[in-house]
Order: structure tokens, then sequence, then C-alpha cells
């Protein structure tokens, strides 16, 4: 990936999570947006974002964004000065929770293994 995309990538982060924390404050507290990823000809990109929750959080964020894209790329596209404000698609980053599962899973097996000799001793 280039520089130039790299850099529109994180604008477009740091502008998107200030939209949705200044704007859509109530609705968008437990939201976090993680990662944007753009297309190399800035016409199409996903924003990764992640959520503080359970299943009824992730389900409300999903309808949130369907219901805010539009009027977000608008009012990001005035922020941002590009040729092309991508339209983006919101896809929730569930490596949080897997990180999360991972540790616990390690630590399970951590707690199931025998002493080994030097603690016998």
């Amino acid at each position: 990936m280039g520089k130039r995309i790299t850099r529109v990538n994180e604008l477009l982060m740091r502008e998107l999570s200030l939209q949705l924390h200044t704007t859509y404050k109530d609705e968008s507290v437990y939201i976090t947006i993680t990662d944007v990823d753009v297309s190399p000809d800035l016409r199409s990109g996903v924003v990764y974002y992640s959520v503080l929750g359970d299943e009824e959080k992730s389900r409300a964020a999903r309808k949130f964004f369907h219901r805010v894209a539009a009027p977000l790329r608008q009012s990001v596209s005035k922020m941002v000065k590009i040729k092309y404000t991508p339209f983006l698609k919101y896809v929730e980053d569930d490596s949080m929770a897997r990180g999360t599962r991972t540790v616990s899973l390690i630590d399970s097996i951590v707690d199931e293994e025998p002493p080994s000799k030097e603690q016998a001793e």
C-alpha cells in the first residue's frame, strides 16, 4: 500500500471518528472506528468498527451505520478534501473478541497443565 493511501486511510478514520462522536454522540458511544481501507482509486472503501457490548449492541450498530452512511459520507466529504470521497462499506471488526477468546483458551490450558518436576520437588 502506498504512502498516499495510508495517509488517506488515517485521515478518513480520524474524521469518521470525529463525526461519529460529535454529530451522533448518543448513538455511537459504544462504537470505535478501528481501521479504514480505501481502494487505490479512492472510489470505495471499507470501514472497520468495533462495538463495546453484546449482540444487541452489535445489531444496533449495523442498523445505525446503514441509516447514517450517506449523511456521514457527505459530512466527511466537506471536511476531507480529496479527489473522490469513497463509498464506504461498514464492517464489524471482531478481532478484539477473537483475541479475548484466544487469551482465555490459553489461560485455561495453562491452568490444566500438571506441575513440572521442579515445582513438585
